[in-house]
């Protein structure tokens, strides 16, 4: 009798005195199909990023390092590609640093009729010296004030197009990174319901994320920084990932199979 419990017990999946336990189908195969559910939306905005953001970005930027000044009759034609100044009046200046709540604007008037604030992504060289009063030139470029200068000194405001393609490319990489994590986790509990570890969130699935974030940003951001264009990024930060997560998985493989 003891020992016809004792394999009632085993066979219905309980622990075993090691701490290996046989893990049932029915928890195994939801998460496995929820997680490859959930890759589907890291994947969409992968798919987002390098067929409408990062080219847009691109395309943007490039418009206007070609913009050439506006003449006198593109001015009167209303036209919004090119470069138009105005001389402004500054209003109001902010300029609070704070961590996480810094605000650094200048409210701006033309003649009565016009007034706006433009943001900043930091005070200096030229936010920090305003005072209210002063004459600033506006460069504006499609409607929106991209530069202020005053006595020489300029400074770009929040709506300056930017060469930000690498930090994009950095996000739709992850993204990508991130749904193939999904997926494989997801379809190794399919395919194996019984013995899917270590492609649990803890501590493999954990590490492999930060590796992910790390190796994407921590390419990305020189990338931005130097200047170089954003295609090597894909090459370098996916190898690295993937030997990264190799190398995890052969070490964490034998705690999962106890030492086997």
């Amino acid at each position: 009798m003891t020992t016809a419990r004792a394999r009632a017990h085993s066979a219905g999946g309980q622990p075993s005195k090691d701490g290996a336990d046989l893990r049932s189908p029915r928890r195994a195969w939801p998460m496995g199909v929820l997680l490859i559910l959930l890759s589907l939306i890291p994947a969409a905005a992968c798919y987002l990023v390098f067929s409408w953001w990062l080219p847009s970005d691109t395309e943007r930027y490039q418009d206007y390092r070609a913009a050439e000044p506006c003449s006198s009759r593109a001015t009167e034609q209303g036209q919004t590609d090119c470069l138009s100044t105005w001389h402004l009046t500054v209003a109001k200046t902010v300029n609070r640093t704070s961590g996480r709540n810094s605000s650094y604007e200048a409210t701006l008037t033309y003649r009565h009729s016009w007034r706006g604030t433009m943001s900043f992504g930091d005070p200096g060289p030229l936010l920090e010296r305003l005072v209210p009063g002063d004459q600033v030139m506006a460069t504006a470029w499609r409607r929106d004030i991209v530069v202020l200068s005053k006595d020489g000194v300029r400074q770009n405001t929040s709506e300056a197009p930017r060469d930000e393609v690498p930090m994009n490319a950095a996000i739709g990489v992850l993204a990508a990174l991130v749904a193939a994590q999904a997926f494989v986790f997801g379809a190794v509990r399919l395919a194996r319901p019984r013995d899917y570890e270590p492609f649990s969130w803890n501590p493999y699935g954990k590490r492999v994320l930060i590796t992910i974030i790390a190796a994407c940003f921590g390419v990305g951001l020189p990338a931005a920084w130097i200047g170089i264009p954003w295609w090597p990024l894909p090459a370098v930060a996916t190898p690295v990932v993937v030997c990264a997560a190799g190398l995890m998985h052969h070490r964490l493989r034998p705690r999962a199979t106890g030492g086997v």
